[in-house]
Parts: structure tokens; sequence; C-alpha cells
């Protein structure tokens, strides 16, 4: 059976996911979309085959969809989760899950009240080949325990609408799922210093780069340099040093260049072509996850720690001290497929 799909949200993640569905992932397609602006909506639905509904409760609502996926404006996602577990609807919300810990605590909250997964939220590093060959790794135990973690979130460039808290809570929120997935463990404290020296490349509103550190409940030491406007490429990095080696991702190049006395592999050019197999990894999941009526993908509460992390990484930016993170007991709901 071919499920459907409605789409809330058109912009550029919205039709990248729209085309992922229809031409990548088996067993789905999109039917029905909602977005606030109708002319392009009716345009975009009648390119696509798919219904326009203006009013996104209305999509959620209908007997028509199987499964919602949310790329909407930021601060409308809490409210369609919560709509679509109202309505006992599986949905994709793609991150943040809420603009704060309290909204994605109000969604976990329903959830555990409805007794049921209903929510995956759009961590997709988790199905990239590099970090699940890593994370594989460190499971064997062979390296030992994991001591240090140096990671890098590059950017070529970024437009004036990207401001200082979306280094955080936009960009460093990927690492802050995929660390804690790897090393199965929370965060406990965090740290922002900001280099003295800006780059000429960024705009008034973005202080570029920014170096974030936190340190796990064992006591894993982490340093994420985030540089949204590096110039060279979209360059994703992550080392993990262990007590026996290191084990960290390489540029997923397949090939290598030599010419006019270089030697050289290129870098991806943005988040589309580096996570590419992994988007559609996590969305074959979903939809398979919807068929058999079991949801093992990044949870409601793996959106509350990220949030809840975050939120500590900007108060410790905005204060200039090390901060402590606090949360929530994990309800029983999350405790089987924790980390999986």
């Amino acid at each position: 059976m071919e499920l459907r799909i409605g789409v809330i949200g058109i912009g550029a993640m919205g039709r990248d996911h729209v085309d992922r569905i229809n031409n990548r992932v088996n067993d789905a397609r999109v039917t029905a979309i909602s977005d606030i602006n109708q002319e392009e909506g009716l345009k975009y639905g009648a390119e696509i085959g798919a219904e326009f509904i203006s009013n996104a409760e209305d999509l959620i609502a209908s007997d028509e969809i199987d499964g919602v996926v949310i790329t909407s404006w930021d601060p409308t996602h809490e409210e369609y989760v919560l709509e679509a577990i109202k309505n006992n609807k599986y949905v994709f919300c793609e991150k943040p899950l809420s603009v704060d810990s309290a909204g994605c605590m109000n969604i976990v909250n329903a959830e555990v009240e409805k007794g049921e997964r209903l929510v995956q939220v759009g961590f997709m590093r988790r199905f990239d080949r590099g970090y699940e060959d890593i994370k594989k790794e460190l499971d064997k135990g062979q390296l030992g325990e994991p001591l240090l973690l140096h990671c890098t979130h590059r950017n070529a460039e970024v437009d004036s609408k990207y401001d200082t808290p979306m280094a955080v809570e936009n960009t460093a929120v990927h690492e802050v799922d995929a660390l804690r997935w790897l090393l199965q463990e929370d965060f406990v404290q965090a740290e922002v210093i900001l280099p003295k020296k800006q780059t000429t490349n960024t705009h008034a509103n973005l202080h570029d780069p920014q170096f974030m550190l936190l340190q796990t409940e064992s006591g894993v030491c982490i340093d994420i340099e985030v540089f949204v406007n590096c110039k060279f490429g979209y360059d994703i990095n992550c080392k993990v040093v262990c007590e026996n080696g290191e084990i960290g991702l390489t540029n997923p190049t397949y090939y290598s260049i030599k010419t006019e006395n270089k030697d050289y592999k290129r870098v991806p050019s943005d988040w589309k072509e580096r996570f590419i197999e992994a988007y559609d990894k996590e969305f074959q999941l979903w939809v398979e996850g919807i068929k058999q009526q079991r949801i093992t993908g990044p949870s409601a509460w793996d959106g509350y720690m990220a949030s809840v992390t975050t939120t500590a990484l900007s108060l410790a930016r905005d204060t200039g001290e090390k901060t402590t993170i606090n949360f929530e007991e994990m309800p029983n709901l999350y405790k089987q497929e924790q980390f999986v």
C-alpha cells in the first residue's frame, strides 16, 4: 500500500522532501500540501499532482492523509505536531521540534498521554554512513572509552538573515543530537567562546566563527567549531579520541583530481549534497515505521534534549559563563529505544 503524505510548508526544504518522497522513497506519495502562500501552493500542487489545502489543520485532520511532514516556519512546528498527535497522525517534523524546550515538553507530554510514539524529528546525521560507522566502532569497545571529541560545522557562506543565535540553534543542533547519539549519554555543561577576531566575510548581526564546549555526564569533553562563512565549502568533521585510538569522519568524496600541479578532493557545496543519502534513509525509515505502526527514528524526547542543550549553549554565549544543563526525567515511553 502506498502511503498518502501531506507536506506543510513548501519552501526549499519542503520541496526537497517532496521530491525525495515521490522519487526516492518506496511506498509513499505526497498527495496534499499546505502553505501560507496560496498562489504558490496552488501552482506547486498542480505541478506535482497534489491537492492544495490552505488550512494546515484541515490537511492534518484529513482522512485522506496517512502521515504529515512539517517543514513550515519554525514557530509553527509545535502547533502542528500537537495537532497531528491529537488526530492520531504520524508526523515527521524538521528540527527544531519547537522554538524552546517548554514547547518540546508539551509535545512529549501529549505523546506520553497518547501512549504511543507518533513523532519523528529530522535529525538526519544518525543516518549518515560516516556517523553510523563511527558508532559501530565505538559500540565494539576496542578503542576504549571516548575521551575527547573535536568537531567542525562549516558552511561556505550564509545570507544576512542568519544571525548569531542561529549558529547554535539551527546549526550546532545537528552536532548536539548526533554526538549525544554517538556517545549514548547526555550533556551536563555548556560553554561558548567567541574569538576576538571575526571573519571579514560576516555581517553585523552574526558573530562568526563561534567555538562551543560541551561536557557529558561521564566527563567526555567536546569542542565544536561553527564557522558559517568559511568560503571553501560545506565541511563537516567529527573526530573521537579514545583511550586506544581515534576514529573520525572522512570527506565522502569517491574520487580525487590531479591537474595543474594539484592533487585534491572536492568539498561538498551544501547540506543537500553532503547528506542526501542520509535524508533518503531517514524518510524511508519513517515510512516503514508508519506501515508497521512503530516509529523508531529520533523521538520527541530527542527533540526536547536537543532544545535543552542549545538553550544552555545560547545562555553561555550571552553571559560568557559556563552553564549547567538541566533536564526533566525521561518518560518510560522513550526508554526502550533510547539512542537506537
